[in-house]
């Protein structure tokens, strides 16, 4: 319980400090939320992401879960985004990933994780169908780094064909979604090339995509050769 109680000090002490840096801060956050970004990311706890970001609370929507998966089957998911989209009218929708990922991590060499073995389903589909891609990469770990990037975009793109975000698009309701990548080792934010404002044909954004990535690995790779 000490724990616990060391949770509510540390929120006492926090809701005092935002009312002395702005007394008004807690009585703007009552009256709306007006965020213009929609973030999908993982669940894991060295990745907050209104820190990440720096924006202040009522600035962000979050949707998080293990391996920052978008299935159309995930009415929870598919909640957050209609929600994002209709009710509160955001402009941006950001999934993030993040390198390190123990789900990806873990659906990549398919490791006993009891119920979360069905849900990283959606990550072995990735990693099922860029096997020759993550076969050419030379160890483990660069593999699992490819399989971050690989599965933001694949989340990324059922984003872009959800109910939602179509009917948006459809309506021409200004709307973009996005795939990030976030580094644990430098707590920096890399995009991924992909980009989408509008109902598309996403095979050829998945390809050139796919092959910024691999382009960048490459160079990343001559450099750490040079130095």
């Amino acid at each position: 319980m000490d724990d616990l109680k060391k949770l509510l000090d540390n929120n006492a002490r926090w809701a005092a400090e935002a009312v002395t840096q702005d007394p008004e801060f807690f009585l703007r956050l009552m009256r709306q939320q007006r965020p213009d970004y929609l973030w999908i990311g993982c669940s894991d706890s060295r990745v907050p992401a209104n820190e990440i970001v720096d924006l202040l609370p009522g600035e962000l929507f979050v949707h998080r879960n293990v391996a920052n998966v978008v299935s159309h089957s995930d009415l929870n998911c598919q909640s957050v985004i209609q929600f994002a989209v209709d009710v509160l009218k955001i402009k941006h929708i950001i999934v993030v990933g993040h390198y390190r990922c123990s789900g990806v991590h873990a659906a990549l060499h398919d490791s006993p994780v009891g119920l979360s073995q069905h849900w990283l389903g959606h990550v072995r589909d990735v990693a099922s169908r860029h096997k020759a891609l993550l076969d050419r990469e030379p160890t483990p770990e660069h593999r699992e780094s490819l399989l971050c990037e690989l599965n933001v975009l694949e989340q990324a793109a059922n984003v872009c064909s959800s109910t939602a975000v179509t009917a948006a698009w459809s309506r021409g309701q200004p709307l973009s979604v996005h795939g990030w990548i976030y580094g644990l080792r430098d707590g920096r934010l890399r995009s991924l090339d992909f980009s989408v404002s509008e109902n598309l044909d996403l095979s050829a954004l998945r390809e050139r995509a796919v092959k910024q990535i691999l382009d960048a690995r490459a160079q990343h790779a001559k450099q750490r050769i040079k130095t």
